[in-house]
């Protein structure tokens, strides 16, 4: 292994050249912080089951899973089951499952939001060796009744009101799903309907009944058992069964371990987590197997996004994950109270701000760049509305826009990290280091348990041995995916010589964090044989503060691009009182000088980010509404679903074409 010039990162292999049709590629690095090697494999922690199995013997006392307690259809306190409780409660989960014929190896779904029966179902799936297959809460019913018959799903948790949901995918769903336990009450209704297709029904209670006086034995784990089959929201055809081992997830445990204590933020049994984003995704998954294993405490969220602030308030968590969606709203929400809270507090904010942000360009860490500033100004405005004990803030699943991330590290009175990485990955591959200005904007170093690099993309001009070397990223590591379920052909095209191509084009810093700039598919060729590599476009007109998202489109019929905007509304709001333009925000939306105004704004950006004539956006149509998944546009991880925006948009797009002409 030898040093590079990059700062945290350290060369294990050296570039190859183009050869037999295949692309060159630049040298394989590795996280600094594992000069020395890999974290060693933990003796005894061979699967997830162990890793909650010896926190409970080290921790059995402490508070594991808390929700809100309803008093008089109030919420009130978080009220907790401690480690010991809630592996009791597992150890009865697990015997009523067997007691119903399902045992190693079977496939169980897991439907719904977060809660504590999530985790404690998960969890009996660890034990006894079954294939933890969540139901994306976000999906219609279509995408579940296909991932129970893909996967073979024969028993099935789900939280009462989607029982509606699940009866959809009957009489489909029958031919292998033969048990439907709900995390709360049944109707006889629904029992009775269900009974039609040969499926038992049970309510919470009535389940775990079942496994009174039986006692099953645990089969024993191995590391390359396949642990969970997480299907992703493809924006292109049917969702894929990524199979994840037991080894995947404690290797990344053991590198985000060493990564936390390598900048020393590492997690104790006294850390908070508040658990929304959801279970089914591998972002959120393996930060709760984090705490678990960890001995920390998560408590939940009551699953109304309206109510988010408040469980934040009450709960007060110590380390919140958040999609950028999510921070968005904090910053907007932020962004006007200060706009609104009068002459004197807007001075004085913008003041602290500068002040702070400025020692922090200096090399200040976040905590001493203005300790005034923090607790007289900030620590009111956001660190509160955290809860207040807030320390690190881990953002992930999609870009981030930088002026949102720059805001953040300023004002939160903690560290914001962007994270990077695939379900095929598990989850985080890179992430970004604290109190280092320089990685704004960028997804930071590797964790230190993977190795990467860049494979050049010659078709779209990215070359990884250039001087700013860019190319597809690739990663290589025992916490890559076993393979799409039943899917060899798809597993062949992204891993090839034991390297996973994310499809993902990424740059090198000089500090040797990495950013990044586009998606290898989403590339389009205009009339004039131009390539666009729409991501990166998307990424620099993003900057444009008056928008939230934007949508762009161009084909090989026509010279020149077009875009969706959804605009932001105060900013719109308050363009049009002082440029006296009439009508609230969908009339706005319509209104030619407001086009005029966004085109312009978004020309400016192409202008100041020397984008070439082609790559100019020549017009503009304002949506109100931001893209949703209730109209399928993009996913439940925010990504775009162009083949969708499309169809969506379309009768929009030709006149667009017709009038700019």
């Amino acid at each position: 292994m030898a040093a590079t010039k990059y700062k945290y990162l350290i060369e294990v292999e050296k570039a190859k050249e183009a050869k037999d049709g295949k692309p060159s590629q630049g040298p394989v690095y590795r996280s600094l912080f594992a000069k020395d090697g890999f974290p060693p494999p933990i003796p005894g922690l061979d699967s997830c089951w162990d890793a909650f199995r010896l926190s409970v013997e080290k921790n059995p006392g402490n508070p594991m899973l808390g929700r809100r307690e309803i008093v008089n259809g109030k919420a009130g306190k978080y009220v907790w089951l401690t480690y010991k409780e809630v592996y009791d409660m597992v150890v009865k989960i697990g015997n009523s499952i067997r007691s119903c014929g399902v045992g190693e190896g079977d496939k169980c779904g897991i439907y719904g939001v977060n809660c504590p029966e999530w985790i404690m179902s998960m969890e009996a799936c660890n034990a006894h060796g079954l294939y933890c297959v969540p139901l994306y809460d976000t999906l219609g019913a279509g995408a579940v009744e296909f991932i129970i018959c893909h996967a073979e799903v024969s028993i099935a948790f789900t939280e009462e009101k989607k029982i509606p949901e699940l009866l959809k995918t009957f009489p489909n769903a029958a031919k292998h799903l033969k048990t439907l336990v709900s995390f709360g009450k049944v109707t006889p209704e629904q029992k009775e309907t269900l009974e039609k297709y040969g499926v038992a029904l049970y309510s919470w209670n009535e389940f775990l009944q079942l496994g009174d006086n039986k006692d099953f034995d645990l089969p024993v784990k191995k590391k390359s058992d396949i642990c969970t089959i997480m299907y992703t929201s493809g924006t292109t055809g049917d969702p894929k069964g990524v199979l994840i081992s037991n080894d995947s997830i404690i290797t990344l445990l053991a590198g985000v371990k060493r990564l936390l204590e390598s900048v020393n933020e590492q997690l104790s049994e006294k850390d908070v987590y508040l658990s929304f984003l959801p279970l089914a995704h591998i972002f959120d998954r393996v930060i709760e197997e984090l705490f678990i294993w960890t001995g920390a405490s998560i408590g939940f969220w009551r699953g109304d996004v309206k109510l988010l602030t408040e469980d934040i308030g009450e709960l007060k968590p110590t380390i919140f994950c958040a999609v950028p969606r999510v921070l968005d709203r904090i910053y907007a929400g932020l962004t006007q109270r200060i706009a609104t809270g009068g002459i004197v507090k807007k001075t004085m904010f913008n003041f602290a701000y500068s002040y702070k942000y400025h020692n922090m360009q200096k090399g200040h860490a976040h905590g001493d760049a203005s300790p005034i500033a923090d607790k007289i100004v900030f620590s009111k405005v956001v660190k509160q509305g955290l809860g207040g004990r807030v320390r690190l803030i881990l953002s992930g699943a999609a870009p981030l826009s930088t002026h949102v991330e720059t805001f953040l590290r300023v004002v939160a009175c903690a560290h914001v990290l962007q994270g990077y990485g695939l379900t095929e990955t598990c989850a985080g591959t890179f992430v970004s280091l604290p109190n280092e200005l320089s990685m704004l904007g960028t997804v930071g170093p590797p964790v230190p348990n993977v190795d990467v690099c860049l494979e050049s993309v010659p078709e779209m001009g990215y070359d990884a041995l250039s001087d700013t070397p860019r190319g597809e990223v690739c990663v290589k590591g025992n916490t890559l995916f076993s393979g799409y379920y039943k899917r060899e052909d798809l597993t062949k095209e992204v891993m090839i010589d034991g390297w996973f191509h994310t499809g993902d084009v990424g740059e090198w810093q000089p500090d040797g964090s990495l950013k990044i700039i586009d998606r290898k598919k989403n590339i389009f060729k205009l009339s004039q044989g131009e390539y666009v590599a729409v991501e990166n476009l998307e990424n620099i007109y993003g900057l444009v503060s008056d928008i939230d998202a934007i949508w762009v489109y161009g084909n090989s019929f026509e010279s020149f691009l077009i875009a969706v905007v959804n605009p932001n509304k105060q900013a719109i709001e308050s363009w049009a009182e002082q440029n006296g333009v009439s009508g609230d925000f969908n009339s706005l939306c319509e209104h030619t000088r407001v086009k005029e105004y966004i085109l312009g704004e978004l020309n400016k950006i192409a202008k100041e980010k020397k984008l070439k004539g082609f790559e100019v956006i020549k017009a503009v149509h304002l949506d109100p509404e931001p893209f949703d998944m209730e109209r399928d546009l993009i996913t439940p991880t925010y990504k775009k679903k162009r083949p969708q925006l499309l169809k969506y948009y379309k009768e929009i797009i030709d006149n667009m074409y017709q009038s700019a002409k």
